[in-house]
């Protein structure tokens, strides 16, 4: 993708708490505010989602509510679609079935960054279950 300049004048509390923020997290100052306004611009286009810090990143989520790809996922492995499918995932997170729906539009945008949260997630729950095992067959002796 291709980056251009922008040149904003902020408020010396505004720099402080993005100097701040830069140290605390290791990443520059340039990197930070890129992503704030990304993030804001998200925000702005997709009402109900939040972004929340972690230690794979930020990401993508419903204002009091799971990950994005948390739903998306559980969309995925429910045994019917559509509107059935929105309605049984609101049913199973006790959900209204407009926040599902706000995560259906956001995935609708980002669909490649919510498809890899999701496979991290499960390649990091296949490794989960197969340390387990072996832990189980280590108890049996």
């Amino acid at each position: 993708m291709a980056s251009r300049h922008l040149s904003i004048r902020i408020g010396d509390d505004v720099l402080k708490r993005l100097d701040a923020q830069s140290e605390a997290s290791g990443r520059s100052r340039s990197e930070l505010a890129k992503t704030f306004i990304e993030e804001g611009l998200r925000m702005e286009q997709h009402p109900g989602i939040v972004f929340r810090p972690g230690p794979t990143g930020r990401r993508p989520g419903l204002v009091a509510g799971p990950d994005v790809w948390e739903l998306i996922r559980a969309l995925q492995e429910v045994p019917a679609s559509g509107d059935k499918a929105v309605a049984q995932v609101a049913k199973l997170t006790s959900l209204a079935t407009a926040q599902v729906m706000v995560a259906v539009h956001y995935y609708a945008d980002y669909q490649d960054e919510i498809d890899a949260w999701i496979e991290r997630a499960n390649e990091k729950s296949r490794l989960a279950e197969e340390a387990w095992h072996r832990e189980q067959e280590l108890l049996k002796r």
